[in-house]
C-alpha cells in the first residue's frame, strides 16, 4: 500500500507546476491548463485526506472541485475563442489592447 504522504508530495508537485505555469506563461490556453493542474492537485489532496481519515467528505469536495473545473474550462475557452477572433492571438499581452 502506498503511504498518503506520497500522494500529498505528488499533489504539491502538481500544484507548484501549475503555479509556475500561471506565473511564466503568456498564452491563455496554457494558463487555463495550469489552473487545471492546480485544481487536480487539490482533488488529489482531498481524496488522500479522505482515505487517511476514512470518511467520504474529501471525495465529495473533490467532486465539487471537478464541477467548478468544468465550468472554468467552459468559460475560459469561450473567452479564449472570443479573444482569438478579435485579436488573432491568444497571448495575454493583447488583452491590454481591448477597451470597453
Amino acid at each position: 500500500m502506498i503511504p498518503v504522504t506520497h500522494y500529498l508530495i505528488v499533489a504539491g508537485i502538481l500544484f507548484a507546476t501549475g503555479l509556475t505555469g500561471i506565473l511564466i506563461r503568456r498564452n491563455i490556453l496554457l494558463i487555463l491548463l495550469s489552473i487545471e493542474l492546480m485544481l487536480n492537485a487539490a482533488n488529489l489532496s482531498f481524496v488522500a485526506g479522505s482515505a487517511l481519515h476514512g470518511n467520504i467528505n474529501g471525495q465529495v469536495s473533490a467532486f465539487f472541485v471537478m464541477v467548478i473545473a468544468a465550468a472554468e474550462v467552459t468559460v475560459g475557452l469561450a473567452v479564449a475563442v472570443l479573444l482569438f477572433r478579435s485579436q488573432a492571438s491568444v497571448d495575454t499581452n493583447t488583452i491590454k489592447n481591448l477597451k470597453g
